[in-house]
């Protein structure tokens, strides 16, 4: 049985980055693969004369029946990941003013706004099936490579990775969020002008919210809620899951949460992850 990550996403939100990163962990990368010699590369990969054990085929521009190829892949008995890279439009309208390249979707007098969206309205329905997103909106490469280490790298790949990310409403919902909570209920940080400085990573912080009973109720809750619903997630063959935690600014109390939460799910022997989006904002 053949591991195949498949990467899919929108121009200029980072596949070719991400490929890098799957080469580095061992992955054999076939970049700007046409879906119709999908079937091929795979075949070729699970020959038992191949050394091919993890393959990364990066989607090209055409992606009309990929969601086709990779339900075959899974029927054939190949472990197949569908990752999809998603940015939001402004910030990949500036990466490719940035770099001055064509779009691959520009045509006539279209410009690069334009094309953005109308390659997303294509890859709706591949983005609702992807079985990891990843908003590169806010990461450099190196949160890119740390994210995706996180899911990629030879562990227990059987075990349901869960990522815990904070951010602040007021930058905007996350891309790649699959449940979202709300944690502006909590006393805030903010108004106490020792702490506004700081971050949720500071112990004064930490304890200013973590230490209410509020707080202590809402997570014994939501920890207990979300134990509860995994089995249902796993049943429908998720491996990842996605949990953004939103305060107003994405630096006190969503932080604190985020961490507090990874930590429970560690210790429950969960694989969790935190990452802190708008903490640096």
């Amino acid at each position: 049985m053949t591991e195949i990550v498949v990467i899919a996403g929108l121009s200029g939100a980072g596949r070719s980055a991400a490929a890098d990163v799957l080469e580095d962990l061992g992955f054999y990368v076939v970049d700007n693969a046409p879906t119709a010699l999908l079937p091929k590369l795979v075949e070729l990969a699970a020959q038992p004369s191949s050394d091919i054990e993890r393959l990364a085929l990066v989607s090209g521009r055409n992606h009309e029946g990929l969601l086709r190829e990779v339900a075959q892949m899974r029927a054939d008995g190949h472990q197949v990941t569908l990752l999809f890279l998603d940015a939001a439009t402004p910030s990949l309208v500036q990466r490719y003013d940035a770099t001055r390249r064509r779009h691959p979707f520009a045509s006539g007098s279209d410009g690069v706004l334009e094309a953005i969206e109308h390659e997303r309205s294509l890859l709706t329905t591949v983005r609702d099936e992807a079985d990891l997103v990843i908003d590169t909106t806010d990461m450099n490469v190196h949160q890119l490579k740390d994210r995706l280490v996180s899911a990629f790298a030879e562990v227990d790949r059987q075990r349901m990775q869960i990522a815990i990310e904070s951010f602040g409403f007021k930058h905007g919902l996350p891309l790649d969020a699959d449940i979202v909570m709300d944690v502006r209920f909590l006393p805030n940080p903010h108004w106490d002008d020792e702490l506004r400085p700081l971050t949720g990573h500071d112990p004064k912080v930490r304890d200013y919210v973590l230490e209410r009973s509020v707080t202590a109720s809402f997570l014994d809750h939501f920890e207990a809620m979300l134990v509860d619903v995994l089995p249902s997630y796993r049943a429908e063959g998720r491996a990842y899951l996605t949990i953004a935690i939103g305060c107003t600014g994405g630096r006190h109390r969503s932080v604190a949460i985020a961490e507090e939460l990874a930590k429970r799910f560690t210790d429950r022997g969960i694989a969790a992850r935190a990452s802190h989006r708008d903490v640096g904002s």
